[in-house]
């Protein structure tokens, strides 16, 4: 079994949490997309989800207090930290009734492939763990899509880990208090799940090295209005092929010529730019 957690931040932490509900829910569209029922889903947050989970998913509520508004960027990825690598500390505790053979941590915005559960389920016995490299960077507010192959540099879901390398205490309550549930993960809380940057090389030093996964597997969500790391697609771009959106479950948020003109409609916008200068210059 392929256990797949995530995190919400505190609503008073949340520009707009009826955006982050509304993330969420299509993140946990493309889980349910799967073409396996082999694997569970733990969502871990200070409120109830104001829709209804699809089957195969769970709510776990924490008291965790939101975290102060940080002054320096080093502060703000601090807070990150502790609020994340606790409520997905959270998360494992929930999931280890489940007894899954591996977890992936998915971030509440990303979208994953539909045959993931499927292809980790039919080798779970070969490998210690997969890293995604191969894989897709999408902005929502474009509807813009492109092929990235360091994906796992950039983004937190792309780590398919075996359950024994996060140590999960046995005795240790989804009740806990935030500082004992960072205490008991150790350094697990602060550098594989509270961040991910450099994950690959915490695993492989701790003896789970991680092979990359053949196939493109998750879709990076960026310019959505509550990404921590305010990424976004600039410049050109090509509209995400509706064959990708299929495979990950993905649902677009405007329509498609909207999506067009966001995206390939630059070029035109750009050449109808130029043609009026050049009217303009001519009539003076």
């Amino acid at each position: 079994m392929l256990a797949f957690v995530t995190s919400l931040r505190h609503p008073d932490n949340a520009a707009d949490y009826g955006r982050v509900e509304e993330l969420l829910r299509r993140t946990l569209r493309s889980i349910a997309a799967q073409t396996s029922d082999d694997y569970v889903v733990i969502v871990v947050g200070n409120r109830a989800p104001s829709f209804a989970l699809p089957p195969r998913m769970r709510f776990v509520p924490v008291d965790f207090p939101p975290q102060p508004e940080p002054t320096k960027r080093e502060e703000r990825w601090e807070t990150v930290v502790v609020d994340k690598g606790s409520k997905l500390g959270v998360g494992l505790l929930a999931a280890r009734e489940y007894e899954p053979d591996h977890v992936m941590v998915v971030d509440a915005d990303d979208f994953v492939h539909r045959d993931l559960v499927r292809w980790v389920g039919a080798r779970s016995a070969e490998s210690g763990g997969w890293l995604i490299a191969d894989g897709w960077r999408y902005s929502s507010a474009r509807g813009a899509g492109e092929r990235i192959d360091d994906l796992y540099r950039v983004c937190g879901t792309c780590y398919i880990v075996p359950w024994r390398a996060y140590a999960v205490p046995e005795l240790l309550p989804t009740t806990a208090s935030q500082d004992e549930v960072i205490a008991a993960f150790g350094e697990r809380a602060r550098f594989v799940l509270g961040k991910h940057r450099d994950a690959d090389l915490w695993f492989a030093e701790h003896g789970f090295p991680l092979e990359p996964l053949p196939f493109p597997g998750s879709v990076y969500h960026v310019d959505t209005g509550e990404n921590h790391s305010g990424k976004r697609i600039d410049g050109d771009a090509r509209m995400l092929p509706r064959s990708v959106a299929a495979e990950f479950g993905l649902t677009h948020t405007h329509p498609w010529i909207v999506r067009w003109w966001r995206c390939e409609g630059r070029t035109l916008r750009e050449r109808i730019a130029r043609r009026a200068r050049r009217l303009m210059s001519r009539s003076t």
